[in-house]
């Protein structure tokens, strides 16, 4: 909570210093952007998945670790419509593939793949978003807004390996709602910084869920219409459903282009 509080603080500072210091011929007068993204992050994927992975004491598996998964490059879309009252859309489709050999035995979904065994893992993590933001403070040269937005969470994981029959997977579903700020300053009439955040915590009976989303992201527009947009963005996800647990995190840059219309 307290990291959240600071990111927050940070976040209302560095926006209202933005507005302050931009030039007056900025200009916020679109209605509309769509971005079309290529996000590099660095992958943290520990699962633990089945009830007899609690039962024999074998903990989590870490994917990235067992299996050697390397960085990716994955598409990104979000689309934003609206003056001070935006509907927004976001999905982007990520998957990871990896064989290795086995070096500690490790326990998924009830299967045991012991050292030295081969094996293959197949993860498909879709993470959409939709979501509203309302602009409170909307100039020329910037806005400062809140948003609310579900975070929805599609996960598919498996280990497979020729001794077994079949794969050892898991699908998960994880909807949770957020809540956020976001800032925008023009630093020239071409020239504008974003930074937003987003989160929130679930605990329920039978359901417990963090979502944590930061984003900063520079914009070139040549014209008013197009433009290049580069930026960082860290996606952290935690979880726990029924037998089922996640700690998953993406982090790392982006670049692509950006259409306001």
């Amino acid at each position: 909570r307290g990291h959240m509080r600071h990111r927050l603080l940070a976040l209302a500072f560095c926006s209202a210093a933005t507005l302050a210091a931009a030039p007056a011929a900025a200009q916020n007068t679109n209605v509309g952007e769509v971005n079309l993204l290529f996000w590099t992050p660095d992958p943290d994927l520990v699962l633990q998945s089945g009830s007899l992975t609690a039962a024999t004491g074998i903990t989590e598996v870490d994917f990235v670790e067992e299996f050697g998964i390397e960085n990716d490059t994955f598409p990104e879309i979000r689309f934003s419509v609206g003056r001070n009252h935006k509907f927004r859309f976001g999905y982007v489709p990520v998957r990871y593939e990896a064989e290795a050999i086995i070096q500690r035995t490790i326990t998924f979904r009830g299967q045991t793949f012991t050292v030295g065994a081969p094996a293959s893992t197949d993860i498909r993590w879709d993470i959409w978003r939709f979501g509203y933001e309302w602009d409170f403070v909307s100039r020329d040269r910037g806005f400062v807004g809140v948003i609310g937005e579900l975070k929805y969470n599609k996960l598919d994981a498996s280990i497979d390996s020729p001794a077994l029959a079949e794969a050892a997977a898991t699908e998960q579903r994880a909807p949770v709602p957020t809540v956020g700020v976001i800032g925008r300053g023009f630093v020239h009439d071409m020239v504008s910084i974003t930074a937003e955040f987003s989160g929130l915590r679930i605990n329920t009976d039978d359901f417990e869920a963090k979502f944590l989303d930061f984003d900063i992201n520079g914009a070139v527009t040549f014209g008013r219409y197009i433009g290049v947009q580069g930026g960082f963005r860290q996606v952290t996800v935690d979880y726990f459903i029924d037998d089922d647990v996640g700690d998953l995190k993406l982090r790392g840059p982006y670049i692509g282009v950006v259409a306001r219309f």
